[in-house]
C-alpha cells in the first residue's frame, strides 16, 4: 500500500503553471513536516520547500514567489502550486513526510514535471 500518493505532474512550456498533489495516507503518524523534493538528471536530490505541523513555509532560494507549498488536513493532502516554471526547473518531484523523533521517512513515487523553453 502507498503511503503518499502524487499527481499533476506534466509537460508544460516556460512560464506556465502545474500544481502538484500529494494524498498521505491515513496510516502515517506523527508527522513532522511535510516537503518537495526534486531531482533532475544527473543531480543530487534537492528540497524544493516543505511546510511544518505548524504551516511554518521554507523554499530553495531559486523557487522562492515562484512556488508554493500549502496543506489541507481535512483531506490529508499536501499540494505544490508551481507558477513561472523555468526549464531548469524540469526533475523528478517527489513527496516527503518527515517523522518526529524517527530516522526514516516517507517517499511518493515521483512525478515527472517538464519545463519546455
Amino acid at each position: 500500500q502507498e503511503q503518499l500518493v502524487e499527481s499533476g505532474g506534466g509537460l508544460v512550456q516556460a512560464g506556465g503553471s502545474l500544481g502538484l498533489s500529494c494524498v498521505v495516507s491515513g496510516s502515517i503518524r506523527g508527522i513532522r513536516a511535510m516537503g518537495w523534493y526534486r531531482q533532475a538528471p544527473g543531480k543530487q536530490r534537492e528540497l524544493v520547500a516543505s511546510i511544518s505541523s505548524s504551516g511554518s513555509t521554507n523554499y530553495l532560494a531559486s523557487v522562492r514567489g515562484r512556488f508554493t507549498i500549502s496543506r489541507d488536513n481535512a483531506k490529508n493532502t499536501v499540494y505544490l502550486q508551481m507558477n513561472s516554471l523555468k526549464p531548469e526547473d524540469t526533475a523528478v518531484y517527489y513527496c516527503n513526510a518527515a517523522i518526529m523523533y524517527a530516522p526514516y521517512a516517507y517517499w511518493g513515487q515521483g512525478t515527472q514535471v517538464t519545463v519546455s523553453s
